[in-house]
C-alpha cells in the first residue's frame, strides 16, 4: 500500500486525525466563496446601483429559467418567503422584475425579467464571462470543463439535500 504525506487508503488522515485533502478543500472554498460575495456586489452594482447582491441571484435564475414562481425561486435560492418577498419588491421597484397573474393558478403570480432588467443583466454576464476568461486564459479548455462539471456536480448534492 502507497502512503504519502496526505494518508493513504487505509487511512486517508494519514494517522493525525486530519483530512488534509478536505482540509485543503474547505480553505479554498472558503476563499472562493469570500471573494464570490465580493464580486457578486460589484456585478449587483453594475446592473444597478441600488440593487443588493444577494438579489442578483435572483436575476442569474430568472435569466436561465424563465419566469418563475416567488416559491420556486425562493426554493431554489435557498431563502424563506420573506427573505424572497423583500428581494422582488425591491427588483420590481428598481424596474428589473414583473410580477404577473399566473395563468395556472390565479392566486399565484409569475415573476419575469423586465427588457431593462434582462438587457442590464446580460451586459454585467458578458461583462463577467469575459473576467473569466481573462482569468482562465491560460488553462486548458478541458481544464475548464472538469471544473465547471465538478461545482455542478457540487450544487446538484448541495441542492438535493436542502
Amino acid at each position: 500500500m502507497h502512503e504519502s504525506g496526505t494518508g493513504s487508503e487505509a487511512d486517508p488522515k494519514g494517522g493525525s486525525g486530519v483530512d488534509h485533502e478536505f482540509l485543503a478543500l474547505e480553505r479554498e472554498l472558503a476563499v472562493f466563496l469570500r471573494r464570490a460575495r465580493a464580486s457578486s456586489g460589484e456585478m449587483a452594482r453594475e446592473v444597478h446601483p441600488d440593487l443588493e447582491p444577494a438579489a442578483y441571484g435572483l436575476l442569474v435564475r430568472l435569466e436561465e429559467a424563465g419566469q418563475q414562481r416567488a416559491t420556486d425561486l425562493a426554493g431554489y435560492i435557498g431563502v424563506g418567503k420573506a427573505t424572497m418577498s423583500r428581494q422582488l419588491r425591491a427588483l420590481e421597484e428598481l424596474g428589473l422584475v414583473v410580477r404577473e397573474p399566473d395563468p395556472a393558478d390565479g392566486r399565484a403570480s409569475l415573476v419575469r425579467l423586465t427588457d431593462e432588467g434582462r438587457s442590464s443583466f446580460r451586459r454585467v454576464r458578458d461583462a463577467r464571462r469575459d473576467r473569466y476568461m481573462s482569468k482562465l486564459a491560460g488553462w486548458d479548455r478541458g481544464e475548464v470543463a472538469e471544473l465547471a462539471r465538478l461545482l455542478h456536480q457540487l450544487n446538484q448534492r448541495a441542492e438535493s439535500e436542502g
